[in-house]
This record gives C-alpha cells, sequence and structure tokens, in this order.
C-alpha cells in the first residue's frame, strides 16, 4: 500500500472506529508500517484539516470527529474533473485555497479505480487562454488571514497600497468579498475613513487578524460602488 492508499485508509478505518479511539501501535498493526510511520501519516492528515485529536490515557489514542467530515462520495471522474477545471476560475480570489483543498479532500475519498479515471481524464484536458489577450501579472496568493476574515469576525490591519504604490496602515472591520473579472475585492469599513471601502486584493501588502472582535455593521454591499457595477449575491444553497 502506497503512503497516498494509506492516507485515506487511516481516515476510514477511525471514521468506523469512531467514537472509540484507535492507538498509534494498533494502527500500526493494522497497516504493516511502524507506530513512528503513522504518526507522521496522522500528523499530515491534522495539517491538512481532517479534524483527529488524540485522547490521552491508557485507553486513549486517535479520534475522528464523524460529524465534521464526508464518508466515502460518489463522485464520478467527470465531476471530479469539471471540479479541477472550476479551479481555474478561482485563481487569484478568496477562494483559491480552499477550494483546491475541498478537491483534494474529494479525491481522497474516491475509491482508487474512479480516481485515476479522473487523473486520466484531466489529462486530456487543456484550458486554452486567447492568444490575443494580454497578460496578466501573476496573481497574489490571498493570505489566510484575510481569507479567514468573515468567519473569525476579526478586525484587520492591513498595509495598503493606493493606486499610486503609497502603502498606507488601515484598520478595517471586514463585511464580505466583492468579485469582478479583473479584480476581487475586500469590503471593508475602514477606520480610517469612518466609512465602508473597497481594498483591491492585490494591493494589500500585508495582514494582521487582530484580538479584537469587529461589530456588526449594517451595510449593504449591493450599495458600495467599488466595481462600478452591479453586485450579484452568491447563494451557496440555490445550487443544493
Amino acid at each position: 500500500m502506497n503512503r497516498t492508499d494509506r492516507l485515506y485508509a487511516l481516515v476510514e478505518e477511525l471514521r468506523a472506529a469512531a467514537p472509540r479511539p484507535r492507538s498509534a501501535r494498533a494502527l500500526a498493526r493494522r497497516f504493516e508500517v511502524s507506530p513512528r510511520t503513522i504518526e507522521r501519516d496522522l500528523a499530515a492528515l491534522q495539517q491538512s484539516g481532517v479534524p483527529i485529536h488524540a485522547e490521552p490515557g491508557r485507553t486513549g489514542g486517535y479520534v475522528l470527529d464523524r460529524e465534521r467530515t464526508l464518508p466515502p462520495l460518489t463522485v464520478t471522474p467527470a465531476e471530479a474533473t469539471a471540479l479541477a477545471v472550476a479551479l481555474h476560475a478561482l485563481d487569484g480570489t478568496p477562494f483559491a485555497t480552499d477550494a483546491r483543498s475541498a478537491l483534494h479532500k474529494v479525491l481522497a475519498v474516491m475509491p482508487e479505480r474512479e480516481r485515476r479515471a479522473a487523473d486520466e481524464l484531466s489529462g486530456r484536458v487543456r484550458v486554452l487562454v486567447p492568444a490575443a489577450r494580454p497578460a496578466r501579472p501573476a496573481r497574489p496568493m490571498v493570505p489566510t488571514a484575510l481569507r479567514e476574515a468573515l468567519t473569525a469576525g476579526r478586525v484587520l490591519r492591513l498595509e495598503y497600497a493606493d493606486a499610486a504604490g503609497r502603502v498606507s496602515a488601515r484598520d478595517v472591520e471586514p463585511l464580505g468579498f466583492l468579485g469582478a473579472t479583473e479584480h476581487w475585492y475586500l469590503a471593508a469599513w475602514c477606520r480610517l475613513r469612518d466609512a465602508p471601502r473597497g481594498f483591491r486584493l492585490d494591493r494589500i501588502r500585508c495582514v494582521t487578524a487582530l484580538d479584537e472582535r469587529a461589530p456588526h455593521r449594517a451595510v449593504d454591499l449591493a450599495t458600495l460602488d467599488t466595481l462600478g457595477s452591479d453586485a450579484v449575491p452568491l447563494d451557496v444553497t440555490a445550487v443544493m
């Protein structure tokens, strides 16, 4: 069994045992590797976001939170390939990294045969860029603190560059994200201006989440004219 298959099998082994813990030694016997190898595998799964925690004590071990994980999915190779293609459209947005992580999780729970078929199909897909379109500068990676701004509910401290390249410090209260073809913006209440403002993501030089929680602001994103066009709300439940 290669490491990728073992990581997938480890998750399913812990899912089947939950809420009972499984020790690293028992898992090592199950997969015929050393306890140290199992501990490295479990650490890698934890770092990738799999909700595994250790319970101390003589009868302790590793436990998977079943309520925060997905069981094996019936995803077709074409559906997995469609998700991979969609990642290109998310490049430079606040959700590109999370979308890539979600795709990895979907692939991890697909049966090996379907995963190989998805890999073969995706190898036959090429996303073409019109030759006449001017090349864009590389889009920046969106910092984790910024991606988690809305759910964390923290005040952010930005180092932000204006159109002339002048950098200033701004303490802002995040309100939402506004997306357009060319640029994405963080909509936030700017404490320097005492008003809502849009901050282009590619002009944010540094971002730090402060300990202070942002107060509620009754600001309608549709009223912000940062993009010069209508903003269409995203309804996640509309696709279900």
